[in-house]
């Protein structure tokens, strides 16, 4: 496991609400993937720690692993309503790191 981690920041021409709105979709999360793996979702939006959603991926769009299609849970780890936003998945890949979202006006 590496202790690797990434931080970005970006504007976005839109109210942390918009964005947080898209962000605890689980139709949001397929909708702006650009790796091509989200292939669809299921659940309800998230409100709270400890939500979950299903995502349906497909591996080999990025061509490393020969994975085929899976299942991840999507697990709400922090919640602050139009603030944070932070989750990690269970199932056949564990993330070294949760990804996180901090919005700000």
């Amino acid at each position: 496991m590496t202790s690797e981690r990434f931080e970005v920041t970006r504007q976005i021409a839109a109210a942390p609400s918009v964005i947080f709105d898209v962000l605890r979709s689980p139709q949001g999360h397929v909708s702006i993937d650009s790796s091509g793996m989200l292939q669809s979702a299921e659940g309800r939006p998230v409100d709270a720690v400890g939500d979950e959603f299903l995502v349906h991926m497909d591996r080999e769009a990025l061509g490393d692993l020969p994975m085929g299609r899976y299942d991840v849970t999507v697990i709400i780890t922090r919640y602050e309503r139009d603030a944070v936003l932070e989750w990690t998945i269970s199932g056949t890949i564990q993330p070294p790191h949760p990804p996180s979202v901090r919005l700000s006006a």
